[in-house]
């Protein structure tokens, strides 16, 4: 074992042997395991002897971090990978090594065991053994609560408000698992498993999903349901990060919760739309009166390009810069992912893809927060005004809400112009 072995003598002493012959048999066979623990001392009192062993020796060195090994050694080696098992595999042996010890387990916890291991046997044997401690008879539910695991119930809870864009609800099923004694790191890599389901069952390889029957089948509710590859992808990238934050979080909560916002709250992205050519100036009058005169928010920018509020340049880093200081929440709300700015004669604009973030942002702590740190950068008056983006705007009076021009609007269509038809003609919408 080189992570108890790892001085130039324990090397020596090895060698020191090799060159005696195997009394039985015909080779000798040195196998050293975890073999990046060896010093470089010790490595390099090994190498000679790699390079020319007897001929009845034969070395086995396991790792597994061979980035860790000098290159000097690896080029001396023929390396194998070692393949993960496979689910399937593991349960059966599982369920053997539990029959043989008397034990009496719920064939969930052996599934529950085996995605935990992630391929390795031996991380799967010490988890049974761990799980053994509970007595002979093991549940599905004094497992999860031992190995800190959610329900699969609460991760199906949480997809299911993140696809009805419920931040509510999507908050209560996390801090309802957390409560329960769930770890958050687990929480998230099974978040990511399932998702990569669901992922693969999208893209027509459902077989290489390595779970139940049951468990394909809302995998495959659930692709249909996100529809398309976007909007899952967004959400997979979110919660992976969120794996990834969890361990060196002043918060461990945190990062999900920032996965769950900004898997409901980015705006959705759509297709860019060739630029229309110019339209003829026509003798007609244009109703531009009635359209000005509804209330529809100021012009959005554009969606392509996260630039700061037009107007304000290089103050606008430095609001930001001021504004961490003194309100990380506020800052967090102002992310180019989820907000679109613009800067209009005194008045800062604030655009969000959902009702959630526009009411969140609209409390007076933070108005008054940016409102403080702005008018200090700017040296003016500034108003904050907050509005949910739409695709398309608000209807111009007259037009009828269940018409044509109306379905348009509702699938990202705009109003270019309204023109007035000829007298003769029967009123339509354009």
């Amino acid at each position: 074992d080189a992570a108890s072995n790892t001085s130039v003598e324990d090397v020596r002493d090895l060698r020191d042997k090799i060159n005696f012959s195997p009394n039985q048999g015909r080779y000798k066979v040195y196998l050293i395991d975890e073999v990046h623990m060896l010093s470089t001392a010790a490595f390099n009192a090994l190498l000679k002897t790699l390079e020319e062993p007897p001929p009845h020796a034969i070395f086995v060195l396991a790792t597994t971090e061979v980035h860790k090994i000098p290159a000097t050694v690896l080029s001396r080696c023929q390396r194998h990978e070692f393949r993960r098992i496979p689910v399937v595999e593991m349960v059966s042996h599982l369920k053997e090594m539990a029959a043989g010890e008397g034990l009496a387990v719920d064939p969930e916890v052996l599934q529950l065991v085996a995605r935990q291991a992630t391929g390795s046997l031996r991380d799967a044997i010490s988890l049974l053994d761990q799980l053994s401690a509970l007595g002979e008879s093991i549940s599905l539910d004094a497992a999860q609560s031992v190995l800190g695991t959610a329900t699969s119930q609460a991760v199906m809870d949480l997809l299911e408000a993140i696809l009805a864009d419920d931040a509510a609800a999507a908050m209560d099923s996390l801090h309802a698992s957390l409560d329960a004694g769930s770890d958050p790191r687990q929480f998230s890599r099974q978040v990511v498993e399932y998702l990569r389901g669901v992922m693969l069952v999208q893209t027509g390889n459902a077989k290489m999903v390595d779970t139940t029957s049951e468990a394909r089948q809302n995998m495959a509710r659930h692709a249909q349901a996100f529809g398309s590859s976007d909007r899952l992808l967004q959400v997979i990238r979110a919660f992976n990060a969120a794996a990834s934050g969890v361990r060196g979080g002043w918060q461990p909560s945190l990062p999900l919760e920032l996965a769950i916002v900004e898997s409901i709250s980015a705006p959705a992205r759509t297709p860019a739309t060739p630029a229309r050519s110019a339209a003829p100036v026509s003798a007609t009058p244009v109703k531009s009166s009635q359209a000005s005169e509804a209330a529809t928010p100021p012009k959005r920018p554009a969606e392509s390009k996260a630039q700061p509020p037009q107007g304000l340049g290089d103050q606008w880093e430095q609001i930001m810069r001021s504004l961490k200081k003194t309100s990380t929440n506020t800052t967090g709300l102002l992310n180019a992912k989820i907000c679109q700015y613009n800067w209009e004669n005194g008045v800062l604009n604030l655009y969000y893809g959902s009702s959630v973030l526009k009411d969140k942002m609209e409390q007076d702590k933070h108005i008054e927060a940016l409102k403080a740190v702005a008018e200090q950068v700017l040296g003016e008056s500034v108003e904050v005004r907050c509005y949910v983006a739409s695709g398309g705007g608000s209807l111009p009076p007259g037009v009828d809400s269940s018409g044509r021009v109306a379905a348009a609007m509702r699938l990202g269509g705009k109003i270019v112009d309204i023109n007035e038809l000829a007298s003769d003609s029967e009123p339509d919408e354009e």
